[in-house]
């Protein structure tokens, strides 16, 4: 894949990095303090979800989003 791809959800306050194809997503292992890494069949990691986002910056509400496209 040529592109990543960032998911940010306001309700569930988690953010997903894709640096692979999501649907290729095998399997999912906990890396600890709220970081999932997603694998595929391989075991390659393809992407990771970061949980409690807004907690772990230490903010009391979810992030305002900004797109950026470089």
């Amino acid at each position: 894949m040529d592109k990543v791809i960032v998911y940010y959800s306001n309700e569930s306050d988690t953010l997903d990095v894709w640096f692979g194809n999501p649907e290729d997503e095998f399997i999912c292992e906990e890396a600890g303090e709220g970081i999932i890494l997603k694998k595929n069949k391989d075991g390659k990691t393809i992407g990771f979800e970061k949980l409690y986002v807004s907690k772990t910056l230490g903010i009391d509400k979810p992030l305002p989003v900004e797109v950026v496209v470089a």
